[in-house]
């Protein structure tokens, strides 16, 4: 059985970034209110200090009438080779800025945007954290993977992660 170990504030932010920006593609979830919701792979941009999360969609994209039209969010994020994984529930929001837009632009994005920055079609969502959860490991994968084979020997359960919820003001 691992640890529990939630967190607020600057303490919450912390950890949302640090799993976050290892995994680097994340689920996004919109439409929550319905059943089935819909998701799709995102590439996260940036997350600036404040836990604020920047991603590129095209303005005609589904996903952006989903927000405009419910604007709660969930950010699923998977880190296998650090069994490290983390939900994020939030409010979007579509915002049309060049400006920052040429700040998180990569080449890579013109495959979706051949206008560059400045194509009609850029916006970015930007998401604003509210709440969520994590689990994480307490140790490296080397060390985690000789308590799991030891607990296997043994026959017991080793203490190698942790996990909590999160509440971000």
């Amino acid at each position: 059985m691992g640890t529990t170990k939630n967190l607020s504030d600057q303490a919450a932010v912390d950890k949302v970034k640090e799993l976050a920006e290892e995994a680097k593609l994340c689920m996004l979830c919109t439409s929550l209110g319905q059943t089935p919701f819909n998701t799709r792979p995102m590439a996260t941009q940036t997350i600036e200090e404040d836990g604020t999360f920047w991603f590129f969609s095209p303005a005609d994209s589904s996903k952006n009438a989903e927000i405009a039209s419910d604007n709660r969010v969930q950010l699923i994020y998977s880190n296998r080779p650090g069994s490290e994984y983390l939900s994020v529930y939030g409010r979007a929001e579509i915002v049309r800025d060049t400006a920052k837009a040429k700040e998180l632009w990569n080449v890579f994005l013109t495959t979706w945007f051949p206008g560059g920055a400045e194509d009609p079609n850029v916006t970015l969502i930007k998401v604003t954290p509210e709440e969520g959860h994590y689990w994480d490991t307490k140790n490296n994968k080397m060390v985690q993977s000789i308590k799991i084979a030891v607990g296997a020997i043994r026959g017991k359960m080793t203490d190698d992660g942790v996990d909590g919820d999160f509440r971000i003001a």
